[in-house]
């Protein structure tokens, strides 16, 4: 009987996630290769690596604790090159050191999450809902409010367990996502705010403009707009793709690559005058050698990249 192709795309997912934990892996152009294979491979690879939620798997060698309104799922933590840890809901196991808030001891408010440029992390709420965190970004939370989050700055990706008659809010500036069962990226900057949706349906500020978003669709809105924002077509593949450090653009400023970037990758990246009016189109693969990026990022955008002390500058 032939293998379920679910199953195999599982398997070769978790091959890349084992490979990529290797310092020495480059393979970034065979991995993008096999996202753009099927856009179900990319939901796969999600699937796969975010099974490090599963908190049951965690070892109970001490008495368990009350369970945490909000745990934290080190990015960095001991890499273990057993495909074993990889299945059966185990991956917990295998990247010790989920811990709360609160015991965490490194924050001065515990419901405030905030990330270094380059640095991506996961926080697991009560009720199996998560939220993942891109670069400089930062967090608040609500300890009245289990569900609920404000998006301060930067980005992240919500993935949330829809309930009946208490949805889940996210706040970004004045705005307000309410979800219908979904999971949606937003980021937000300079007085706007973008919400991209890859699965289910959320809707933006229901009290006003109330706009309905369903999976495949994008919107960019700023705190001054008096109209409600248009809803444009977006890859749901691409959605979040700054976890996996793909990053996918159709005539985006040039001056807002370079920011994602340094959220992303911690990359310091100025654009020229002469540059910041470039509209960029392509794919970005965040490679472990970022002199490399920088170097697509030029060729892709037709502009040349300079070195400046510990980062670049584009320019025409």
């Amino acid at each position: 009987m032939p293998a379920d192709p679910r199953t195999l795309a599982e398997t070769r997912a978790i091959d890349w996630l084992i490979r990529q934990r290797d310092p020495g892996f480059a393979d970034w152009d065979g991995f993008a290769d096999w996202l753009a294979e099927d856009p179900g491979h990319s939901a796969v690879y999600d699937a796969m690596a975010s099974l490090d939620l599963d908190l049951d798997a965690l070892p109970k060698s001490a008495p368990e604790p009350a369970k945490p309104a909000v745990v934290i799922i080190p990015h960095d933590a001991p890499r273990r090159p057993s495909r074993r840890a990889w299945f059966g809901g185990a991956i917990a196991a295998a990247l010790v050191g989920a811990v709360s808030l609160s015991s965490l001891g490194l924050f001065g408010d515990a419901n405030r999450i905030e990330t270094a440029a380059g640095e991506h992390r996961t926080i697991a709420l009560a009720g199996g809902s998560r939220i993942e965190i891109n670069g400089g970004s930062v967090i608040e939370l609500d300890k009245e409010r289990p569900r609920f989050a404000r998006l301060a700055s930067g980005e992240a990706m919500f993935h949330v367990v829809h309930r009946d008659g208490d949805p889940f809010v996210v706040e970004a500036g004045a705005s307000k996502i309410v979800d219908l069962g979904t999971a949606f990226n937003v980021v937000r900057r300079n007085r706007a705010t973008s919400v991209a949706v890859s699965e289910g349906v959320v809707v933006y500020n229901p009290g006003k403009d109330n706009v309905r978003m369903n999976a495949g669709k994008a919107i960019d809105a700023h705190d001054d707009d008096k109209a409600p924002p248009a809803v444009r077509d977006v890859d749901v593949g691409s959605v979040g793709g700054w976890r996996t450090g793909l990053l996918v653009y159709n005539g985006t400023p040039l001056t807002i690559v370079a920011e994602d970037l340094k959220r992303t990758a911690g990359l310091d990246i100025s654009v020229a005058p002469e540059a910041a009016g470039v509209s960029f189109r392509g794919a970005l693969i965040v490679d472990k050698n970022r002199a490399r990026t920088v170097a697509d990022l030029a060729a892709l955008s037709g502009t040349k990249a300079a070195r400046q002390g510990d980062g670049w500058t584009l320019t025409r």
